[in-house]
């Protein structure tokens, strides 16, 4: 500062002023400061909507560099390139890396209530789950499910609702199911397991081989537009649905708390705005694509789609039921995380059965 403006300050006791106009210049050091961080994914290199595409974790990455101008930049490493594809919670966890992109029902072994923030077997759809989430309490029960292992959780997807999966042999009734050797994550499996189903908690990448081989004879992964660009049509015939297991499922971003307290409030803000973009991008992308994919695999890929048989699906409802009884008795905070849960869906369903049911009802073609 040159002399003449030094006095000109003085004497006309703008002091303060020039005080007030340096703060500016230490409070932007946050919006100066950039942030390189790595993010690993449950799925592997080229899978559509978790790890490429609209909404999937590259375009997260891509989306939060473009809108923080830099400032936080995210490496993304899919399954297998830095750490295997079920150990990013530990790594976030830990600290090792910052992020992890997949699904919380994959950590239920950690801890139970986990599973309740990506599919809930009889459980909401898509509208109902995030409306649960954002305005139901869901976000801060997820919070205090995750806190004791120092990461958060963040919607940042949705499949809508999910196959019930894929068969080699025809489902006629519930005995069906005894025996067979099947791939399927989260509460689905245990519901499963107790009507003489063999569970497998397999990586996407390695399910097809498993059902090629006949390592497995069953398999649920996604939807439609997923399942065939697996190939599962190749190894089984039989096609079901319902989706009692999944009536949607909410991706996960996974961030360690330590990180997260380390950003400025902006790029806090930009990742949620992003994860919420990705949320619905997601849903609106499988809805685009998988009914073109389901056309294709009946018409000419050979796929009988079936619905599972009312007998067997009304078991399925007895079994997960009081699966959930036993559950919530053991773990206070899975019977919170329950009991909020089925709280709002009962509202909600209310809603729907006056709103889209009717709609689906009467409108459709």
């Amino acid at each position: 500062m040159t002399n003449e403006r030094r006095n000109f300050i003085k004497k006309t006791g703008l002091a303060g002023l020039g005080a007030a106009i340096a703060v500016p210049s230490i409070a932007s050091a946050d919006s100066k400061k950039t942030f390189r961080w790595k993010m690993t994914n449950c799925y592997g290199a080229g899978a559509p909507f978790y790890s490429t595409g609209p909404g999937s974790a590259s375009y997260f990455c891509k989306r939060i560099e473009e809108l923080s101008n830099g400032r936080l930049r995210i490496k993304h490493y899919p399954a297998g390139e830095l750490i295997p594809a079920m150990e990013g919670f530990d790594a976030v966890s830990k600290g090792t890396i910052q992020m992890n992109w997949g699904n919380s029902f994959f950590w239920a072994g950690k801890t139970f209530a986990a599973q309740y923030f990506t599919a809930v077997p009889f459980g909401m759809n898509f509208q109902g789950t995030n409306a649960w989430l954002q305005f139901g309490g869901g976000q801060e029960l997820w919070d205090e499910v995750y806190k004791p292992f120092n990461v958060i959780g963040l919607a940042a997807g949705n499949t809508g609702v999910q196959m019930t999966g894929w068969f080699k042999k025809e489902i006629k009734s519930v005995e069906d199911l005894n025996g067979l050797r099947m791939r399927v994550p989260g509460l689905a499996g245990k519901v499963l397991e107790q009507l003489g189903v063999s569970v497998k908690l397999l990586p996407g990448g390695e399910i097809f081989p498993a059902l090629e081989r006949g390592v497995i004879d069953a398999a649920e992964f996604v939807g439609p537009f997923q399942d065939r660009r697996m190939g599962f049509q190749k190894a089984a015939k039989y096609y079901y649905t319902t989706g009692w297991g999944e009536p949607s499922n909410t991706s996960e971003c996974l961030i360690n708390k330590d990180a997260w307290e380390s950003l400025p409030k902006d790029l806090q803000a930009i990742v949620k705005a992003v994860a919420a973009e990705c949320n619905l991008m997601g849903l609106s992308w499988s809805e685009a694509n998988n009914s073109e994919a389901l056309e294709d695999l009946v018409k000419n890929q050979g796929v009988m789609a079936k619905t599972l048989p009312d007998s067997v699906i009304e078991k399925l409802r007895d079994v997960t039921f009081a699966t959930y009884d036993k559950l919530t008795a053991k773990d206070p905070l899975v019977k919170k995380v329950h009991e909020s849960y089925f709280a709002f869906k009962a509202m909600h369903d209310d809603w729907q059965n006056k709103s889209e049911e009717v709609v689906m009802t009467k409108l459709s073609s």
